[in-house]
């Protein structure tokens, strides 16, 4: 029997599980990119901790698989020059582990001559030991390289706070982690696995979650973001709510950054598999083909661009910081999609602008004050 879940050593994929690989796969496709052509980093990581058997009853490919064929098939790869892509697929379970050795080792006999800049480890540990190692692995006086951590869990036992916040502690770290809201939920005020939940959420506040009428959901979602933000120092958060094929919330993931950059690339994944900046994906509509459409509705955007900047004249990079910083929206809907409809509506113009319509960096925006 697996551990720590009732599913067979290979299942069958729910359609939530294909959109959270799209989103994995379209941010990781952006932080190759960025990684792979930077000269100030010679190796990055990409720690998949709970990387399953590699594939599902009909075949498709697992995490392990798509993230290295997202790298292997970038279309910059080959500019990459010698950083190394250090890759730890580990996965607890025996007959899990077995398979995913068979699926890694036939994704390279298929790419022979294996790449000497992609090296890949396979481990079978728990992952709560696994981390542990990794961390005790690191010199006092160096910095973990560039590490991205997918965390995708079965429940919520092996994921305490404390260790993720340890995990994710060096500057560039970022976290990608499946929340069990469904759990979470049904156990939070039962009193029977206080213990587990208590270090799930590095405090005991989720005691106070209100009855479902009264926004429960919501404090418990609030919750864990407020604690990866406080407990793992991390400056931006964004969370994408999955809805089960009875209609609620079944899990979240949670992407966590300090970088800009990475917050913003993440963002512009979200949107592209939910359109809306709602970050939510239903079971009950998979296949649908809006779901996969960049259609952007920047009236809200508009809004609070001429409320935030009213009176006020600023340089196009500014705009597009706080559209980044402070909104759902991404940095590829500022221009076109934002500012361009706002100046042929006379909600804005521009000092030095050499084309209408256009907002090349340098462009100054002017924001009239608002009446009253």
């Amino acid at each position: 029997m697996p551990k720590g879940d009732s599913l067979p050593t290979v299942w069958r994929r729910p359609p939530h599980t294909k959109a959270k690989h799209d989103i994995l796969t379209r941010y990781l496709g952006a932080w190759f990119g960025i990684f792979g052509t930077s000269r100030r980093h010679q190796r990055v990581n990409v720690l998949d901790g709970f990387a399953g058997p590699g594939r599902y009853d009909d075949d498709q490919p697992g995490s392990p698989v798509l993230t290295l064929n997202t790298l292997l098939e970038h279309r910059s790869f080959a500019t990459f020059g010698d950083t190394l892509f250090n890759f730890i697929f580990n996965e607890w379970d025996d007959k899990r582990f077995a398979s995913l050795q068979e699926v890694l080792a036939g994704v390279k006999a298929s790419r022979a001559p294996w790449p000497n800049t992609v090296q890949i480890h396979e481990r079978n540990q728990n992952f709560q030991s696994l981390a542990r190692e990794l961390l005790d692995s690191i010199p006092a006086d160096r910095q973990l390289a560039p590490t991205f951590a997918f965390v995708d869990p079965f429940g919520y036992k092996d994921v305490p706070m404390s260790l993720i916040r340890d995990l994710v502690s060096h500057p560039s770290c970022e976290l990608f982690i499946y929340f069990d809201f469904n759990s979470v939920n049904r156990f939070a005020n039962a009193g029977n696995v206080d213990p587990l939940l208590t270090a799930l959420f590095g405090c005991d506040d989720y005691k106070n979650a209100p009855p479902a009428d009264q926004g429960r959901a919501q404090f418990i979602h609030d919750l864990y973001e407020r604690q990866l933000r406080n407990e793992c120092d991390f400056a931006h958060v964004c969370s994408f709510e999955m809805i089960n094929k009875s209609g609620h919330t079944g899990s979240y993931l949670f992407f966590c950054t300090r970088d800009d950059q990475a917050y913003d690339k993440m963002k512009e994944a979200m949107w592209k598999l939910a359109p809306g900046g709602g970050y939510r994906f239903d079971d009950r509509l998979a296949g649908q083909q809006v779901l996969f459409e960049d259609e952007a509705n920047t009236g809200p955007l508009q809004d609070e661009l001429a409320q935030h900047f009213a009176g006020r004249t600023v340089p196009v990079e500014e705009v597009r910081q706080y559209v980044i910083r402070k909104t759902p929206f991404h940095s590829g809907q500022v221009k076109v999609k934002t500012l361009k409809p706002m100046q042929t509506a006379g909600r804005i113009s521009s000092p030095n602008q050499q084309r209408k319509g256009t907002f090349p960096d340098g462009t100054l925006i002017e924001f009239p004050a608002l009446d009253g």
